[in-house]
């Protein structure tokens, strides 16, 4: 009788501690999910990518380029990261598209106007129509590109663009009328270059990273620029004059494109994730822009610079001059098949409208 009770209870502790190994490889805690130790898949694997950036760590839009770098990596758990190149590091201004396009780097910010020609329509957004700041600049290119999707965008992946705020001159000497403009040595680019011609002036091409040194040097006397490179780029210091020309204010967009084959290897999810946020940071450039702005006009008054007005008269002046350069485009886009004509006549509409329409 005794035996018979030892035996039993010596069975069922073999069964609870059978039960005690079994009941773990049954499965996990409850409450827990799936993980790749409980389904056999692997974890997604980290997708890591480089960003070439024209602008000096510095400047409010590279650190708006990095936030919205930031908030990407936050939105997709970490399952992207993106390591910023600044200042031209990995690849310079006028070859970040290219370098895009090729691999060099999988992201890139640029600006369209540093390799002229290559993006004909796009030029448009550039003209010198009065732009009042650079929220309406960026939302009118946004706009305009989702409108009109311009075939030459289409070996990279964009997905947005910024434009700063209205062109204005700086100078070493003091501009009141159109006769002081002839045959000063301005810096610009792209079809900022026109404009300049069309006022008198000669145009000396170069990117932003080197008219710092250029106006000290006297390579250049003048550059046509939004008065926010004044303090982003240091330029306030080697210039005497802020001539107010916004009544012929040109823009330059700037895109932020991604490498086509990049692009298509991303998971749905996360293709999602990067066009949400891109959306987001269309808004957060453009107050960045106008940031800069307000900041770059009190630096350049801090250093005592002088800003000049010009009075309406000579507004109307300046405006005259550069109509032929908006009749040139049209022209030149209706020959290579383009539809500049209504290209040009939408951007005229928009900025025409009230603001918030």
């Amino acid at each position: 009788m005794w035996d018979a009770r030892i035996t039993r209870a010596i069975v069922c502790l073999g069964l609870m501690a059978l039960l005690t190994l079994l009941v773990p490889a049954c499965g996990g805690k409850s409450g827990e999910t799936g993980g790749a130790g409980e389904t056999g898949a692997p974890a997604a694997a980290s997708i890591k990518l480089s960003y070439s950036i024209f602008f000096p760590p510095t400047h409010l839009q590279c650190i708006t380029a990095d936030e919205w770098a930031k908030e990407i990596e936050k939105r997709t758990g970490g399952r992207v990261t993106i390591t910023l190149y600044p200042g031209g590091s990995l690849t310079k201004a006028p070859d970040v598209y290219e370098g895009v396009m090729n691999g060099v780097s999988d992201l890139g910010m640029s600006c369209f106007a540093y390799t002229r020609g290559r993006f004909p329509l796009l030029e448009g957004l550039d003209l010198p129509l009065g732009y009042p700041d650079g929220s309406t600049a960026t939302r009118i290119a946004n706009e305009m590109i989702q409108k009109y999707q311009p075939q030459e965008l289409a070996d990279t992946h964009l997905l947005y663009v910024h434009a700063h705020g209205p062109g204005i001159l700086a100078t070493k000497k003091p501009v009141n009328k159109l006769e002081d403009v002839a045959g000063m040595k301005i810096r610009a680019t792209g079809l900022s270059s026109k404009v300049v011609e069309s006022l008198g002036g000669a145009p000396v091409g170069m990117s932003q990273p080197e008219t710092y040194e250029a106006l000290q040097k006297g390579v250049a006397e003048a550059t046509l620029c939004p008065v926010e490179t004044l303090k982003g780029w240091k330029q306030g210091e080697v210039i005497d004059y802020v001539v107010d020309t916004s009544c012929i204010g040109y823009t330059t967009a700037m895109f932020v494109t991604m490498n086509l084959d990049k692009w298509n290897a991303l998971p749905p999810d996360i293709q999602q994730i990067f066009n949400e946020v891109s959306q987001e940071w269309i808004a957060k450039h453009g107050a960045a822009w106008d940031q800069a702005d307000a900041e770059g006009r009190e630096f350049v008054a801090g250093l005592g610079k002088q800003t000049i007005a010009l009075d309406e008269a000579e507004q109307a002046r300046w405006r005259e001059k550069v109509v032929p350069i908006l009749d040139e485009y049209v022209a030149s886009m209706t020959a290579k098949n383009l539809p500049g004509d209504t290209f040009l006549a939408d951007l005229q509409e928009k900025l025409a409208a009230p603001a918030g329409q």
